[in-house]
């Protein structure tokens, strides 16, 4: 049998994270390193999209899709002890053996994450409380690659469990983390409607964008089908397979209808909260939360039944801004995704205040742009508001040496005159939605 590389051995072991006094460091975050690849794959599609008319994208949906997507990562650089500490922990102490490091492994080991991922993902459609943090994916009413990046906060906490059977049976973290990432990335093509179906082997063995297209419909008979990661054989064997037959109308059962990033991650336990509160006994608030997602109490109403759907009738969410607007929000949007990224691949150079900051400075970016997007009545104060605190954030930056003159003052120079634009033109703007 043939070793793996041994460069694989050394540089990702001497990145492992530093766990339970071994002195590992964090491995190399191969799905960051994706990112600039995944928005080349966007623009192509918008591209495709403009050019065939097709209507694939709207700038509001694409921006709630990635702010999405851009709250995920950022809050999960301050998480990923727990779930990655959780994995080599167990293979640390509890493991019953020790899997050697060769090629038959790692695609053995591929098959096991793929097997885990399709049962957490089949749970996460039918358990409530796994559901509240994989919903955030499912809320967009569009399918394009944007889709794809639109991730929920809290769905890590209910993931990594599934995987630790893998370090008990041995399984190395540095295997483990490497195929998951890559597991992940292979699943951001599938999010498409420019390709319509392969070759019938790969449709009967592979996740493809015709079988993942269902799993994002919101018909009756879509849903709850196709939970493959990379394959689509573990739906076959265990009865959760749907081919795709008529027009999919994408998005969840009770849309969102907000594009602010923030109550697309909370909403949902904000409702079981209230649910809960309500529900008489013990038994029933536990329903609440253990229960498949739509299920209440009779006091409640009963359970929530999928209603059938009309593409021709659906009324997707959608609030008109004036065009000027539009083009502020997307220059402001690429400003604070080109913010998000240094904060990402910088993350670890950087004391934890720096962090923080930039972390909060983020989170409060894109709900401001969410705000401007649905013209919240506040959004002008806000926008202002995070206008100034990127001046203050750069000076401070600057002084403590943590930021150079050229990205402080570019940082300054652009919060400033982005600051006039949007004061001299929001005065025409009709706010109203609370």
């Amino acid at each position: 049998m043939h070793s793996i590389p041994a460069f694989l051995h050394s540089e990702f072991r001497l990145n492992l994270l530093s766990f339970a006094g071994n002195g590992m460091q964090e491995p190399v975050n191969y799905i960051i390193l994706a990112i600039p690849v995944f928005f080349l794959l966007i623009g192509m599609e918008i591209i495709f999209d403009r050019l065939r008319k097709s209507g694939y994208y709207r700038l509001n949906d694409t921006i709630s899709n990635i702010n999405a997507g851009i709250a995920e990562q950022v809050t999960g650089v301050f998480f990923k002890v727990v779930v990655i500490g959780a994995y080599l922990w167990v293979y640390e102490y509890v493991r019953v053996a020790t899997i050697p490091n060769n090629i038959f492994t790692w695609v053995l080991l591929f098959i096991g994450i793929d097997f885990f991922y399709y049962w957490f993902h089949r749970l996460a459609h039918e358990v409530n409380v796994l559901w509240g943090g994989h919903v955030v994916h499912h809320q967009s009413e569009e399918y394009n690659l944007s889709v794809a990046l639109r991730q929920g906060a809290f769905q890590k906490f209910g993931s990594f469990a599934f995987y630790l059977p893998l370090a008990l049976l041995g399984f190395d973290p540095i295997m483990f983390i490497v195929i998951s990432q890559w597991q992940t990335i292979y699943q951001f093509w599938i999010h498409t409607k420019v390709i319509d179906k392969l070759h019938p082997v790969a449709e009967f063995i592979l996740n493809t964008p015709s079988h993942h297209r269902v799993h994002h419909g919101r018909n009756p008979i879509y849903i709850d089908r196709n939970h493959g990661g990379t394959l689509i054989i573990w739906d076959r064997l265990f009865g959760t397979f749907q081919e795709e037959l008529e027009p999919v109308v994408y998005g969840i059962t009770t849309p969102l209808e907000t594009w602010n990033p923030i109550r697309a991650q909370i909403d949902i336990w904000r409702d079981m909260g209230k649910a809960i509160r309500k529900a008489n006994g013990w038994k029933h608030k536990a329903g609440i939360l253990f229960r498949q997602p739509g299920w209440y109490p009779e006091e409640l109403g009963g359970p929530i039944r999928p209603q059938p759907v009309d593409r021709q009738s659906i009324v997707k969410f959608d609030v008109a801004i004036p065009y000027w607007l539009h083009r502020y929000v997307l220059v402001q949007f690429l400003l604070i995704l080109s913010l998000a990224s240094y904060f990402l691949f910088t993350f670890e150079s950087f004391p934890a205040w720096q962090q923080g900051l930039m972390a909060g400075m983020v989170i409060y970016s894109i709900t401001a742009v969410g705000w401007l997007l649905e013209l919240h009545r506040n959004s002008s104060w806000m926008e202002t508001i995070r206008q100034v605190a990127n001046v203050a954030m750069a000076i401070l930056l600057m002084q403590s040496k943590l930021w150079s003159l050229s990205v402080g003052g570019g940082v300054i120079l652009l919060s400033v005159a982005g600051g006039i634009w949007f004061l001299t033109k929001q005065k025409h703007l009709r706010y109203g939605v609370e």
